[in-house]
């Protein structure tokens, strides 16, 4: 526990940054230190099973530290970013009942951003609606999109069928360009909150140095025989599942379509352009503290160093 001659504050603490720069190691000694409880901000760690392809922490790292927002749902249920504010608002309440800190860690933007600044009023969805625009062609769904809303259509990925189906629904069901409402967050602000968030980086070259090493040591522990039980359990089936790296690319390798060294190849390359989307992402949403990471840092002096930081500004 941080000594101090004041009792310390229990306001959060903010961990972001792309995947691989060493957040999870940060947050852990950061908790060790302040006496801390860490909230995952990671929108596929919340799914039962997906653990080496998600990097999910282990059993002997949640040991050291307790850790919310794991493993929460299965395979078989959606998750959103409204029940990730739901369950991190339980989780935070919880934490601080017990007098610990949480730490909010993690690398989905889109949960921070709801977290930070509210949910939006888009509706949540309709099984009649999504199955038919499910059944609809990609490309017809884009005609709709650009005709009804040209500007999400133009900012969209749309190479990605399930957010140009979310976009489509929205509009139908509202009657109203999703990307209005997308950007009407409902302001709820949180005084509790301080500012910044900590944005972890490093150089380009140790950050994609790190996430090579990191992919080879998921295929090395068992990604894809995990993969493999895991399409028994209906991985295919979850459209929100199938986006983590890693687990599409190694079934389609099941599937037959690439090779072992093609497909590991492949992960790394999705998840350094990954990790650098993260990155624009943290940029241009928030206002963040950058801290950048030598390739031999070490996670205690870091979180030594953030210690120092919340103590000038007050928090701790």
């Amino acid at each position: 526990m941080h000594d101090g001659n004041a009792r310390p504050s229990l306001a959060p603490v903010f961990l972001a940054g792309p995947t691989a720069v060493g957040k999870s190691a940060v947050a852990l000694a950061l908790a060790e230190l302040l006496g801390g409880e860490i909230i995952s901000v990671d929108s596929m760690q919340v799914y039962r099973g997906l653990d080496l392809g998600t990097a999910k922490p282990s059993a002997a790292e949640r040991a050291r530290v307790p850790h919310h927002l794991l493993d929460v749902v299965e395979l078989s249920e959606a998750f959103d970013a409204a029940q990730f504010v739901r369950l991190a608002t339980a989780a935070m309440a919880e934490i601080q009942a017990r007098g610990h800190v949480p730490i909010f860690c993690g690398g989905t933007g889109l949960y921070f951003k709801a977290w930070l600044e509210g949910l939006g009023e888009a509706p949540p969805s309709d099984a009649r609606v999504r199955a038919e625009l499910e059944a609809t062609p990609l490309a017809e769904l884009l005609v709709e999109l650009e005709h009804r809303d040209p500007l999400t259509h133009a900012r969209i990925d749309r190479q990605n069928p399930r957010r140009v189906i979310r976009a489509v629904e929205v509009i139908r069901l509202t009657g109203k360009p999703f990307s209005a409402q997308r950007a009407n967050w409902t302001p709820d602000p949180r005084p509790q909150i301080p500012d910044p968030i900590f944005c972890l980086t490093r150089g380009s070259a140790d950050l994609r140095s790190r996430i090579e090493a990191r992919v080879d040591a998921m295929f090395a522990a068992g990604l894809v025989e995990e993969t493999r039980s895991l399409l028994a359990l209906g991985l295919q089936q979850n459209r929100n599942a199938m986006q983590a790296l890693g687990y599409r690319q190694v079934v389609a390798h099941l599937a037959g379509e690439r090779g072992m060294a093609e497909t590991i190849a492949l992960v790394k390359t999705k998840t350094w352009q990954f990790a650098r989307r993260q990155g624009t992402w943290f940029r241009s949403q928030f206002l963040v503290e950058h801290v950048p990471l030598p390739a031999d840092a070490d996670a205690n002096s870091v979180a030594r160093g953030l210690l120092g930081q919340l103590d000038k500004r007050g928090v701790q």
